[in-house]
């Protein structure tokens, strides 16, 4: 099985991943941590753009 940067159990939106590109690369393994805490913290098993946006905006970025 190939390596991904993406959590085998969380299922993420074209969208999310377009928006994931553009972190920033040295804060992107951190964001990622947080991206997967909020879609697991709402509940939800799929990681969409607006996620994503939360996060981006909790880093400041």
């Amino acid at each position: 099985m190939p390596h991904s940067d993406y959590d085998e159990g969380l299922t993420w939106t074209v969208e999310a991943k377009v928006k994931y590109k553009n972190i920033p690369y040295f804060v992107r393994s951190q964001a990622r941590q947080r991206i997967e805490q909020l879609a697991q913290a709402s509940g939800s098993d799929t990681i969409t753009a607006e996620i994503v946006e939360k996060a981006r905006v909790e880093f400041g970025q």
